[in-house]
């Protein structure tokens, strides 16, 4: 039975967990050969496991520009192209203003945007014609929580990204859109209070979207899956939120 990304070659990456990873299930099991990665060795192991040999993990840190290289030469010795990229690994430390620390903010940004621009712009020469480069955003860059304003700042930027690199499409030569979940069911979001807790704070958290729950990492994936596939060729500078009504509330 033929899947919807037979024969593509696609790179996660932050791939190993949560969305990402859902992301990364998605593609292989619809027929993508994956590269995704992450900046722990022990999860790069878990998620080459997981996914099975249709993929490869590579411990890479986004930021860390000798790192890119390193992911790419990996893709162009392996697979010699890229049709999709998924600009996914991100993160922040939530601080409101007023205990926002340097550190912090370096980070974010160092993570969320720095990472974003060079994921793409050394991925340049091995995009196919017209591969599909998705950004992933957030709801944060819209209505940003207290202790979210830095990284929703960031996530302000790829947004910003995606636009200016869709107006400069003729000479990019790629297409690109940005994904924006909601709050999800992920280990990065569930982590951030203590483990007897995090059931409560889900619960609550899901209660006050429209949809009346959390979203799952999969169904992300589901839209991620349209977004990187030839059905969606049409679709280009465009922010879709994935959010349970969030944005929309």
């Amino acid at each position: 039975m033929s899947g919807t990304l037979d024969g593509k070659v696609a790179v996660v990456t932050g791939g190993t967990s949560g969305i990402g990873l859902a992301i990364a299930r998605r593609f292989v099991a619809e027929g993508a050969q994956v590269f995704v990665t992450g900046r722990r060795q022990a999860q790069v192991d878990a998620a080459d496991a997981d996914l099975g040999p249709q993929a490869m993990g590579v411990r890479a840190d986004v930021a860390v520009l000798s790192d890119l290289d390193g992911l790419y030469d990996v893709v162009r010795e392996r697979a010699g192209r890229i049709d999709v990229l998924v600009a996914n690994a991100g993160g922040t430390e939530p601080q409101v203003l007023g205990g926002i620390t340097e550190e912090q903010f370096d980070a974010t940004f160092s993570t969320n945007v720095k990472g974003t621009v060079f994921s793409v712009q050394k991925a340049l020469p091995l995009l196919s014609p017209g591969a599909s480069v998705i950004l992933t955003g957030s709801t944060a860059s819209v209505r940003p929580d207290a202790g979210l304003e830095v990284y929703g700042a960031s996530k302000a930027a790829v947004r910003s990204l995606a636009r200016s690199w869709t107006l400069n499409a003729p000479e990019n030569g790629f297409r690109v859109n940005v994904l924006s979940p909601g709050p999800t069911r992920t280990p990065g979001l569930l982590g951030l209070v203590p483990e007897e807790q995090r059931e409560e704070f889900a619960a609550s958290l899901g209660s006050a979207l429209p949809a009346g729950r959390l979203g799952e990492p999969d169904e992300i994936a589901a839209a991620a899956l349209f977004l990187a596939s030839d059905a969606s060729a049409f679709v280009r500078g465009a922010e879709w939120f994935v959010d349970g009504g969030r944005t929309s509330a």
